[in-house]
């Protein structure tokens, strides 16, 4: 789908709720996707072929240009060297790409400790980043952490995750995100943000600097590891990390119930002029959004219009929309993500 035709359908999506105008962030057209995961294609000769679905048919295909470069230029090398001696019963093989690292992992119906001295061998020589799974079973090669740099304005910051963490799939386009929420905030009053779904703080770690302090929730253990690793990569020291998931926080901010994972975190010393959320694809759920509408400003990321759209109804109860943004994540596709800047209407009566 062309990005003028897709930016049109959403705009009268949301026409109901907002007509206003809207920023839209275009994407390159190629080499901009971070993460390609490819099925496997076993010909009759023996050789292999990287696949994809189209049709609910396997096809083969010979490149991948909408991926980062880094990718690209690895496909081939990886499938030749793929192609001598570990292809049998591989059925799947999942590129990740940052600035500065790649990692390859690698998906086989065998046990894949039969083969690890291949595969060491493999990553030894390709100077890769190198993960095998099979039925529960994960090798690793030469590490799989990734580090990455994110350019925002004139700063830069430095990031660690894996290959298990949820990441944005296009690195110029999560600039820009990140470049427009900070943007919003600039212009404003601010005391103390509340995060959450913050992942390995991909905002969190920009936004420190615009807040006294942050409390930022996620669910994911390894996500909160690596969100302290980058607080101490960027040496920053006013955010404030738990795994909770948004229920129990909302019962811990009542008073409700007490949690282990909150010890030596004092609620009652935050002061929240801020909410931001970048939940996954079904969008907040009730419980949320009865939690965040009592803040005066909400900042939602969101990677599916349809859930916005439907939380926007509920959240317009309560708040104007005060700024709206389309960024193209996935250029020549249906996708698109949003930003929503909503500020608490005190006309309305509760």
């Amino acid at each position: 789908m062309h990005f003028e035709e897709k930016i049109a359908l959403n705009k009268a999506l949301f026409s109901s709720l907002y007509d206003g105008e809207i920023q839209c962030f275009k994407s390159p057209l190629k080499a901009y996707r971070t993460r390609a995961e490819f099925s496997i294609y076993h010909h009759e000769n023996g050789e292999i072929s990287y696949a994809m679905f189209k049709n609910k048919k396997k096809t083969p295909i010979e490149k991948f240009d909408i991926a980062d470069e880094k990718i690209q230029e690895y496909m081939p090398i990886l499938l030749n060297n793929l192609n001598e001696n570990l292809k049998h019963k591989l059925f799947g093989v999942e590129f990740l790409a940052t600035k500065l690292d790649l990692s390859a992992t690698l998906l086989y119906h065998k046990n894949i400790e039969t083969i690890i001295h291949d595969l060491q061998e493999l990553s030894t020589r390709l100077n890769l980043k190198l993960i095998a799974r099979s039925r529960g079973k994960k090798l690793v090669f030469n590490g799989e952490n990734l580090r990455q740099i994110l350019n925002i304005n004139t700063n830069e910051f430095l990031y660690e995750f894996n290959n298990d963490c949820f990441i944005q799939p296009n690195t110029t386009i999560n600039e820009k995100m990140i470049e427009w929420v900070v943007d919003l905030l600039e212009k404003e009053d601010r005391k103390d943000l509340l995060e959450l779904y913050c992942g390995y703080g991909n905002f969190t770690i920009v936004l420190a600097k615009y807040f006294n302090k942050i409390l930022a929730t996620e669910i994911s253990k390894k996500n909160i590891e690596f969100a302290l690793k980058n607080c101490t990569l960027n040496s920053i020291g006013n955010i404030s990390f738990t795994r909770l998931s948004s229920e129990e926080l909302s019962q811990a901010l009542k008073k409700e119930r007490e949690f282990n994972r909150l010890k030596g975190i004092n609620l009652d010393s935050f002061s929240i002029s801020h909410v931001l959320v970048d939940p996954p694809r079904a969008g907040l759920d009730l419980s949320v959004i009865e939690l965040i509408k009592n803040y005066e400003n909400i900042i939602y990321i969101s990677c599916n219009p349809i859930s916005l759209r439907e939380n926007l109804k509920k959240l317009c109860k309560t708040h104007k929309i005060s700024k709206f943004a389309f960024f193209d994540q996935f250029a020549n596709t249906n996708h698109l993500e949003c930003g929503i800047y909503l500020k608490l209407n005190n006309n309305i009566k509760h």
